[in-house]
């Protein structure tokens, strides 16, 4: 089976590199990304049931996989939220899919936002990455003239790092942008 450039850039480089900077001493210990979650909140699914499947057929374009519905936990009467309603769709990515999307994003997706500084340096102090994205249309999978309407995204990145600074040194050697501080 075929590595994805990030992959054999990480196995390669990346892993001795970040041994001899977290100063760890078993390989073991080298932190990893275990899965990437791509996940879409659709308000309007309330009344148009359409809209969360033109969102989810975004998302299987972005993602390369077929998306998962989430459905509403509890009810929320005012904004007419029942329980198990519909109302977002989400892809979690693993091993090959999920380098190449790192890629995608990093190389491809983020250049293109208008404006763009950098992304936050805001961890979910377990050593994981969330970042939101206002428009889907960064994504050159995405036509705006297919789709009607414009929807953001939260993007997960779940690692095997123990702590945020972990976290920090994994990404930024992958290449991600983060403001500087």
């Amino acid at each position: 089976m075929l590595k994805s450039r990030l992959e054999e850039l990480y196995a390669s480089e990346i892993r001795p590199r970040l041994q001899k900077t977290l100063g760890l001493e078993n390989s073991m210990q080298i932190p990893k990304i275990s899965k990437i979650v791509l996940n879409i909140g659709v308000k309007e699914a309330v009344a148009d049931s359409k809209t969360l499947q033109i969102a989810a057929d975004a998302l299987q374009k972005i993602a390369g996989q077929a998306p998962v519905k989430t459905k509403a936990r509890k009810s929320i009467a005012g904004f007419k939220i029942r329980e198990g309603m519909p109302i977002g769709a989400m892809v979690t990515l693993r091993r090959k899919k999920m380098y190449d999307f790192l890629d995608k994003l990093i190389n491809l997706s983020l250049p293109v936002v208008r404006d763009f500084q950098g992304v936050p340096v805001k961890f979910d102090r377990c050593g994981n990455y969330n970042l939101g994205i206002k428009e889907w249309v960064i994504f050159p999978e995405v036509d705006l003239d297919t789709f009607s309407k414009i929807y953001g995204m939260n993007i997960s990145i779940h690692t095997t790092a123990t702590t945020d600074g972990q976290c920090y040194e994994l990404l930024k050697e992958f290449g991600m942008p983060f403001k500087k501080k």
